[in-house]
């Protein structure tokens, strides 16, 4: 540890333990077990009583000896092609399965009970993460926290911060801030808004985005407060919002470096900086069916919201999702009124972290309360639910994830918001018929692809 961190992070620690803010590091015992009878992140290896959640097995990193992958850029190809549903749960009998679904999932079922249904599969943990992550993970594990009323974190990166999550904001910023994903990530995606008669209002999207920290053998110290992520955004459709750009960039303390955002207007040829982009704006090209934090269920600064660890349970979540981004469904047999069609989707039961979010007194969001469902292996969030403010549930999301075998980490997929008002839904970052998937972990992309001077070049 250099100098330089060790005095940032003595006199955060201080700081902290003066506002009675410290948070509580992972015990010397709970440190043990990782690696034991827990996975290296902090996840339960055993399954559970009946075998219903499987038992962690980890044997794969990277591709599996029988997927013919053939590198980055295409699409995400199934590991389990012979698998079928062991069961459907529908409206008819979601009362015997109802104490492993989530609220937002009952809803859909209520909402749509000639329709919705949730195909379940085998539970599958066979994917596991690099050694270098379990490495950083268990240094985390002792040193970690919050600094700056929770909007700030010192810790180092290349791994998860809090694999012992204590405190809300624990699990909120390993879940949505802090997690290991790919360090770079491009790719071209159809996002369709379904209207509640069937009707699509169809977006376009080039994005790029940039993780340097998590470039491995790249690790980072957070007290140094480098940008954690870069992002731009191009629209492709529709034609009236065609090659409008959104760029920005965000730091590892919310509080003394707030997210910096700038939007190419091709109108006028002009960028514009975006001063608090975020929150419940909506989001560019959505038709405002979701706010601008609600991309991966919750981006950004939490500082509106109070947060609690709810607890663990065992629900049925998307899970392996590599059928749903086939090339070989067509949107016509995917995009169905309502919700997508539902032999496209896998359900899988796992155990989740439940987190939830009420707003604070004094602050405004269009939602009081947010629920978010966080796996427990990847520590990503794969289900959320929004609450209006008379507290009633107003919009639910999944997003589908994938292990992606070119960065040994899990990507997301294809995000589904549903308005349980309207009737309408969005599936976001389409790519079934695109030429190509993601690209990720590339290298290919720097900080100088981003920002206004990086949009102004690609605008003109």
């Amino acid at each position: 540890m250099s100098k330089k961190f060790h005095h940032l992070w003595l006199a955060a620690a201080a700081a902290c333990l003066l506002a009675g803010q410290a948070s509580a590091k992972g015990t010397a015992e709970e440190i043990a077990r990782l690696g034991k009878d827990l996975t290296c992140v902090g996840a339960e290896k055993a399954g559970n009583a009946d075998g219903s959640v499987a038992a962690y097995s980890g044997k794969w990193l990277g591709a599996p000896p029988h997927v013919n992958f053939k590198g980055t850029g295409g699409h995400p190809i199934n590991p389990y092609p012979d698998d079928k549903p062991l069961f459907t749960i529908t409206a008819a009998n979601m009362d015997q399965y109802a104490a492993r679904l989530s609220d937002g999932e009952k809803a859909l079922f209520k909402k749509y009970p000639d329709t919705f249904k949730m195909p379940i599969y085998q539970s599958r943990r066979d994917f596991r993460l690099p050694d270098s992550v379990c490495a950083i993970t268990k240094e985390n594990a002792a040193k970690a926290e919050l600094v700056d009323d929770g909007e700030g974190i010192l810790a180092t990166t290349g791994g998860f911060a809090f694999p012992f999550p204590k405190t809300g904001l624990e699990l909120l910023w390993t879940s949505s801030v802090f997690t290991y994903r790919p360090f770079t990530e491009e790719l071209i995606s159809d996002n369709a808004y379904v209207l509640a008669d069937g009707k699509i209002n169809w977006g376009r999207v080039k994005s790029r985005n940039l993780a340097s920290h998590l470039e491995p053998g790249k690790p980072q110290n957070t007290a140094d407060n480098n940008q954690s992520s870069f992002y731009m955004n191009e629209t492709l459709l529709p034609e009236r919002d065609k090659g409008e750009i959104n760029t920005g960039m965000e730091w590892w303390n919310f509080k003394t470096k707030p997210r910096q955002s700038w939007r190419y207007d091709p109108g006028t040829r002009r960028v514009r900086q975006s001063p608090g982009y975020g929150f419940d704006m909506s989001f560019p090209g959505s038709g405002g069916s979701i706010t601008v934090d609600e991309v991966r269920l919750f981006n950004g600064t939490g500082e509106r919201y109070n947060w609690k660890i709810v607890g663990k349970r065992e629900v049925y979540v998307p899970y392996n999702a590599y059928r749903l981004h086939s090339p070989d469904i067509k949107y016509a047999d995917l995009l169905t009124p309502n919700h997508v069609n539902p032999d496209a989707m896998r359900y899988e039961l796992h155990r989740v972290w439940v987190l939830e979010g009420t707003l604070k007194e004094g602050f405004r969001h269009l939602y009081s309360k947010r629920v978010m469902y966080i796996d427990e292996d990847s520590h990503l969030m794969l289900m959320g639910e929004n609450y209006d403010a008379r507290g009633g549930l107003w919009r639910t999301g999944m997003v589908n994830y994938f292990y992606a075998y070119e960065a040994n980490t899990w990507q997301a997929g294809v995000g589904l918001y549903h308005d349980l008002q309207t009737g309408s839904y969005l599936a976001f970052n389409l790519v079934n018929e695109q030429p190509q998937g993601y690209t990720l972990n590339t290298g290919k992309l720097s900080p100088k692809d981003f920002g206004p001077d990086a949009a102004r070049r690609a605008g003109l």
